[in-house]
C-alpha cells in the first residue's frame, strides 16, 4: 500500500521528482582543466580541447543547469524580467554589472523575493536551511533593512565559521592522505582546527596564506605547517619538491596554475593560445620561482620510535644554505641541466626581483603578500563561491598579462575578465579591508546583482552566464544535503571523527570529505562529488546515483520516518492547509502555491486513519526531499 501510495503523491505532485530531478542530470559542470602530469609529453599538445574549450563548457554546464532549474521552480511574485535600469545600484557592483547589461540591450532579472533570497543567503553564507519560524518572521517583517540585517546576523553566526571552513579547507586541501604525503589524523586535525579558529576570530586571509607558506615545525604541533606538505613529492630528487612547493602556493593563491606547465618546459609553442603571460615565460623563470623553496627541508625525524605521539608526523625547516641545482636525470620532470656554463639558480621572483635576505621561503611570503595576483585571485575565488561563475575562468589559470582594463593586451588577445574594471574594484577592496572574509562577503551579497532572482523570462543562453542578469544556481555540496535533511526533519547524526575529543553534529563540520568513516552518511554525501582535496576536486555534475540516494538510501528512509522526526509530528498535528504550509516551510523555506497546497491537502484528507495519516506526512516529506529544488540554491 504504501510504495503504491508513494508513487501516487508523485504523480498527484507533478513533476517532484521523476521529471522534476531527471532533467538535472548530466556529466557537465564545474569543467576543470587538467593539470600538467606528465614528465616527457605535454598534457596541451596531447589534448588541447581539454584547455580551449573548458571554459565554454563550463559556461554551458551552468547554463543548462540553470534553464532545466527554471522548469521545476516555484518562485513566489512577478515573473517579468526588467530592465536594468529600474535595477537599485547599492554600489559599485551594481554599476558595472547593470551598466554591462544596458550596454548590451539584455534585460535584467527582478530582485529576488524575500523568501527566495532568505532560502540562499542562508545557504551561501553558512550551508544551512533555516527554521520554519524564522521563514516566517522574516517575511512578516516589513523594516527597510532586514536583508541587511540578516547578512550581519548570519556572518557572525557559528554556522558562518563551519561554512567557510570547509571552503578553505577544500582551499589549502586539509586532508589526512595525500598522494605524497601522510598527514595522518593527527596533523589533519590540527589543520583544520587552525582554520577553524582563524575564520573564528576573523583572522585576514593574506595572514592565513603567509602563514601556511611561512610556517615551520612539527606538523603535529603546528596547523599552518601542513600547508607546505602539498608541495611534497616522493621517489624523486629535492628539486621535485620546490617545484611541487612554489606551484601549490601560486596555483591556490595566485592563480598561476601554468607554472605546472612551465616546470616542464618553456611556455613557447605550448601555451601560445592559452596564456599571453605564459607564452613568453620560460623554464628557467620557473625554477628560479621555485628556487626559494630550495632550503626548504621536510623530515621525519622521529620514525625510529612508534611510541612517540610524533611518530609519522613531519618537521617543517629550511636550511642556511642551498640553491636550486640543474643536475637531475630522474623525478617528475624532464631533466634539468646546465644552461651554457650555469649549473644552479637563485631566487627571482616574477617581477624580476632577487631574494633579499638568506631566508628564502619567508622572501617568498613576503612577495606573494604584495604581488597583485593575491587579491585578484582571491577575490575572483570568492566572487565564484557567491555568484556561480569567476569574473575571470578558470579561476586557477589567470593571465597577468590579460587582466588589466588600464593596459589591455595587443588584438587579437582580449582582457580575461568579463567585468575587468569590477575584478579590479573588487581585488582593491579586499586590500582596503585587510583581506577580512566578513567585510568582503558582506560587499558581495548586499549587491543587488547577487540578489537578483533565479527567474528569468527573456531569451537566455550558456554565452550569457557571465553577464550575470540572473541569479546562477548552484547545487548543495554533499554535507550541506545531509544537513539540509537532518535538520528539516530534525532527525539529527552524530559523525565520531578520529582524533576529535567529541563527535560533531553537522556534516559540515567534519575536517575532510574522506569523513565520516565507518558510517553510513560517507557513501551517500560522496555521491554528491565531494572530491578527496588532492588527485580529485569537487564538482556541481549531477548523476543517477544522487538521485537513486535521495529516493531510497537509508539517510533519508530514517529521517522522513513520523516516529524519528518531531517535526513532521507536530504538523501531521495541525490542520490540512496549515500541514501544507509547514512542511513546505520545513523543507523548502518557502510557502506552497495554490496547487501544491491544494494537492497536500487532498492526499491528507485521503487518509482516514492514523496510520495511513502518519504514511501520508512520511511520503511528503520524501517527495519535498527529492523535489529538484531542494539540493539547490537558487
Amino acid at each position: 500500500m504504501k510504495t503504491g501510495y508513494r508513487l501516487l503523491l508523485v504523480a498527484g505532485f507533478a513533476t517532484l521528482v521523476y521529471t522534476g530531478t531527471q532533467g538535472l542530470v548530466s556529466a557537465a559542470d564545474d569543467v576543470e582543466v587538467a593539470d600538467h602530469v606528465s614528465s616527457d609529453n605535454c598534457t596541451f599538445l596531447n589534448d588541447p580541447d581539454s584547455y580551449l574549450e573548458g571554459v565554454s563548457r563550463l559556461r554551458g554546464a551552468i547554463g543548462d543547469r540553470t534553464d532545466q532549474l527554471r522548469k521545476h521552480l516555484v518562485i513566489a511574485g512577478s515573473s517579468n524580467t526588467v530592465s536594468p535600469r529600474l535595477i537599485p545600484r547599492r554600489g559599485r557592483i551594481d554599476v558595472e554589472i547593470f551598466d554591462r547589461l544596458e550596454a548590451e540591450r539584455m534585460p535584467s532579472a527582478a530582485i529576488s523575493s524575500d523568501e527566495e533570497f532568505f532560502r540562499r543567503i542562508h545557504l551561501d553564507l553558512t550551508g544551512r536551511l533555516p527554521a520554519p519560524s524564522d521563514v516566517r518572521a522574516f517575511l512578516s517583517d516589513t523594516s527597510a533593512g532586514k536583508r541587511t540585517a540578516l547578512i550581519d546576523k548570519l556572518l557572525y553566526s557559528p554556522e558562518f565559521v563551519d561554512k567557510w571552513t570547509m571552503w578553505l579547507g577544500d582551499l589549502f586541501q586539509v586532508t589526512s592522505t595525500q598522494t605524497t604525503a601522510n598527514r595522518q589524523t593527527t596533523g589533519r586535525n590540527v589543520y583544520h582546527n587552525w582554520i577553524k579558529k582563524s575564520v573564528e576570530d576573523g583572522k585576514p586571509l593574506k595572514d592565513m596564506i603567509f602563514e601556511g607558506i611561512m610556517a615551520s615545525g612539527n606538523t603535529f604541533d603546528s596547523g599552518p605547517a601542513n600547508f607546505i606538505l602539498n608541495g611534497r613529492a616522493t621517489m624523486g630528487p629535492n628539486q621535485d619538491i620546490y617545484d611541487l612547493s612554489m606551484y601549490a602556493a601560486t596555483s591556490k593563491f595566485l592563480g598561476l596554475s601554468h607554472y605546472d606547465c612551465l616546470l616542464c618546459h618553456d611556455g613557447r609553442r605550448h601555451l601560445d593560445d592559452l596564456s599571453l603571460w605564459g607564452k613568453n615565460q620560460t623554464r628557467s623563470n620557473a625554477e628560479r620561482m621555485a628556487a626559494f623553496f630550495s632550503r626548504l627541508n621536510i623530515t621525519q625525524p622521529f620514525q625510529a620510535d612508534n611510541t612517540s605521539p610524533y611518530f609519522n608526523s613531519f618537521l617543517i625547516a629550511d636550511r642556511t644554505t642551498g640553491n636550486y641545482t640543474l643536475n637531475t636525470n630522474f623525478g617528475n620532470r624532464p631533466n634539468r641541466v646546465a644552461i651554457g656554463s650555469v649549473t644552479s639558480l637563485n631566487p627571482e621572483y616574477r617581477d624580476g626581483s632577487t631574494a633579499p635576505t638568506a631566508s628564502w621561503r619567508g622572501d617568498f611570503a613576503n612577495k606573494v603578500m604584495t604581488d597583485p595576483m593575491l587579491p585578484i585571485t582571491m577575490a575572483n575565488r570568492l566572487w565564484k563561491a557567491m555568484y556561480g561563475y569567476g569574473l575571470a575562468e578558470p579561476v586557477d589559470y589567470l593571465d597577468p598579462d590579460r587582466l588589466d582594463p588600464d593596459h589591455p593586451p595587443a588584438a587579437p588577445w582580449e582582457l580575461q575578465a568579463s567585468h575587468p574594471r569590477l575584478l579590479k574594484y573588487l581585488a582593491g577592496e579586499l586590500q582596503a579591508r585587510n583581506y577580512d572574509l566578513r567585510s568582503f562577503l558582506k560587499l558581495l551579497v548586499e549587491a543587488s546583482a547577487y540578489q537578483l532572482s533565479t527567474k528569468y523570462d527573456a531569451p537566455w543562453d550558456s554565452t550569457k552566464v557571465e553577464l550575470f542578469a540572473r541569479h546562477l544556481p548552484r547545487r548543495l555540496e554533499g554535507e550541506e544535503v545531509a544537513d539540509a535533511i537532518a535538520k528539516a526533519t530534525g532527525v539529527g547524526q552524530s559523525y565520531t571523527i578520529t582524533g576529535f575529543a567529541a563527535p560533531v553534529s553537522w556534516a559540515i563540520q567534519v575536517p575532510e570529505p574522506t569523513e565520516p568513516r565507518g558510517n553510513g552518511a560517507l557513501n551517500f554525501m560522496n555521491s554528491f562529488l565531494r572530491g578527496n582535496r588532492d588527485t580529485t576536486v569537487r564538482t556541481q555534475a549531477g548523476s543517477i546515483i544522487q538521485q537513486l540516494n535521495l529516493m531510497n538510501d537509508n539517510f533519508v528512509l530514517s529521517r522522513n520516518r513520523y516516529t524519528a522526526s518531531a517535526p513532521i509530528r507536530a504538523a501531521a498535528a495541525l490542520g490540512n492547509a496549515q500541514a501544507a504550509d509547514e512542511m513546505y516551510l520545513m523543507f523548502l523555506s518557502r510557502f506552497p502555491n495554490a496547487t501544491e497546497r491544494a494537492d497536500a491537502v487532498a492526499i491528507m484528507q485521503a487518509a482516514n486513519t492514523a496510520a495511513l495519516r502518519q504514511a501520508a506526512f512520511e511520503d511528503i516529506a520524501w517527495v519535498l526531499i527529492n523535489k529538484a529544488e531542494f539540493i539547490f540554491s537558487y
